[in-house]
């Protein structure tokens, strides 16, 4: 397998990580599971997970590998585009067991990875994210053996992916009230399609203001040029179309108007089927 390999990582697999970490048994100290996504032209893609019952210690391990396939195979009915691509592991380092346990995954699909997520927080306030394939050594007609090898990992989101990390960063307490133990007095509600788009723009407003005062800082002599950076701001120009302003406001407004139809369609619909909830509930009195 080529090292220079990537894994992308969706958050909703963090999370599932996580919750089935919290929901493990006492006596456990780690939880293992299955990798699903897509792997194509040295990028794997993690979009789903699940967790596999296993019993673990010094001497040997034991996973309940039909329970696993059975759940693959539930999965696989659902969403047949996401496939076995590798397991995962809680903790911050690879166990003498994770060679056995990676031999019956290299049965399940070709080059497998294994992600770790270090859920302790012992050292740190980041969960740890590492991702290993599996590299055979050895001489021929020699003893063989197998390494794991680090490869590079990133996060990537949807779009919608994206609006629920949003709603969560909000739920979380500043660290004042964190340090002295208190708790959320109440949830976070969702908010409307405009108020999302007024909040994005104030945001993109604010970060090309910071993308102005850099680029000023470079040209006065301020701040050494980065080339990176750079890169960065002239591909973003030009992914850009070239419009004028009046293209651009008429555009806009066409998708707001968009926008309000459907937010109305979609108000209109909820009233109907409250109005047909309640004459359903009525006739049957």
């Amino acid at each position: 397998m080529a090292l220079n390999l990537t894994v992308k990582v969706h958050p909703v697999v963090l999370f599932q990580i996580v919750d089935a970490y919290e929901r493990r048994k006492a006596e456990s100290l780690r939880v293992i599971g299955t990798l699903l996504g897509t792997a194509e032209k040295g990028i794997v893609e993690v979009t789903n997970c699940f967790c596999v019952p296993h019993k673990e210690s010094e001497s040997q391990v034991e996973a309940d590998l039909t329970y696993g396939m059975d759940l693959y195979d539930l999965n696989h009915r659902v969403n047949a585009q996401e496939n076995i691509v590798g397991w995962w592991a809680t903790g911050n380092e690879v166990t003498t067991h994770s060679s056995v346990i990676h031999e019956y995954y290299v049965r399940e699909c070709n080059n497998p990875v294994h992600l770790t997520v270090d859920t302790t927080l012992t050292n740190t306030t980041r969960m740890a994210i590492k991702a290993y394939v599996c590299v055979p050594l050895g001489v021929p007609n020699g003893k063989q053996g197998s390494m794991f090898t680090p490869v590079k990992v990133q996060i990537t989101c949807y779009e919608p992916e994206v609006v629920g990390l949003q709603l969560c960063s909000k739920t979380q307490l500043p660290s004042h009230i964190q340090a002295s133990g208190m708790k959320s007095s109440g949830g976070i509600e969702p908010m409307m399609d405009l108020a999302q788009v007024s909040e994005a723009c104030s945001k993109l407003s604010l970060m090309l203001e910071q993308v102005l005062a850099y680029v000023d800082d470079v040209l006065a002599g301020k701040q050494l040029p980065d080339n990176q950076v750079g890169r960065a701001l002239l591909d973003m120009v030009h992914s850009v179309p070239k419009m004028t302003s009046d293209q651009f406001d008429e555009m806009f407004n066409s998708n707001v108007k968009d926008l309000l139809m459907v937010v109305a369609l979609s108000q209109l619909i909820k009233t109907q089927l409250q109005l047909n909830e309640k004459l359903t509930l009525l006739t049957t009195l």
